[in-house]
């Protein structure tokens, strides 16, 4: 694993996966009793405002980082653990104020990451904010690699493929070209918030096909992630039990 500074992440950023997050949470209201058809005219209506917008991007924990084989642990509390696989970009040169077409100049590279999210901490019953540090932030939360691949190898990242496999059952399959707000676009807006220094990372975001969309199926301790993108490598991770919670 190489070292990181800033860790930054870009959600809601495939159309396909935030009409499909908000269906999810539409349908889990207990007062909702709309028909579904209303309900998907809702999900799409966000996705419009969503896309109007600026990127939405969150903070990352560098602590949080892992490598390409190590074990990823279930930590609790919470129990709805999914599976996110994104490509990230990794910034080698000092961006501060660039313009979008300038941005790439500033991008060293790119690798693989898997954003594990604990949904049923995410949003606090009777509170108006999401709680991403325990969520998203937790050792061993951001699998990544396993290599960074030198943009120079990587002539056309739109067309980057992004697969996710647990336990060899194909859960996410999408393509770098459908975000909503393009690597280019990202880093720019990153860096007029902020000064991006080499070794930091951006998640770009994740398509469709998460644990939401499959049922309910959430990761457990014994599964297998493998995580793939067009020219970046192979990601394999073991899901493990929370070795603290027999202590509880």
């Amino acid at each position: 694993m190489f070292p990181s500074g800033q860790v930054f992440c870009a959600g809601a950023n495939h159309r396909e996966h935030t009409v499909e997050m908000s269906l999810v949470l539409l349908r889990g209201d207990p007062e909702e009793t709309r028909p579904d058809a209303e309900l998907v005219e809702e999900a799409t209506a966000i996705a419009d405002r969503v896309e109007a917008g600026d990127p939405y991007v969150f903070l990352g924990l560098p602590s949080a980082l892992a490598g390409a084989r190590d074990d990823v642990v279930l930590w609790g509390p919470g129990v709805q653990h999914d599976w996110e696989v994104e490509v990230a970009v990794v910034i080698g040169r000092t961006a501060h104020r660039v313009a979008p077409e300038r941005a790439l100049d500033h991008v060293a590279g790119y690798t693989i990451c898997n954003d594990v999210s604990t949904r049923d901490l995410m949003v606090r019953p009777g509170f108006a904010l999401s709680d991403f540090l325990m969520a998203k932030n937790r050792p061993t939360f951001f699998p990544i690699g396993p290599y960074l691949v030198p943009r120079r190898f990587v002539p056309d990242h739109r067309g980057l493929r992004m697969r996710l496999e647990v336990n060899g059952e194909v859960m996410q399959d999408g393509r770098v070209g459908d975000l909503v707000h393009g690597v280019e676009e990202l880093v720019s807006y990153l860096s007029h918030a902020t000064v991006l220094s080499p070794g930091d990372v951006v998640l770009t975001g994740t398509p469709a096909g998460n644990a939401g969309a499959r049922g309910g199926r959430r990761l457990r301790p014994g599964d297998v992630v493998e995580a793939t993108v067009t020219g970046l490598g192979h990601q394999r991770t073991l899901c493990v039990a929370d070795p603290t919670a027999a202590g509880r």
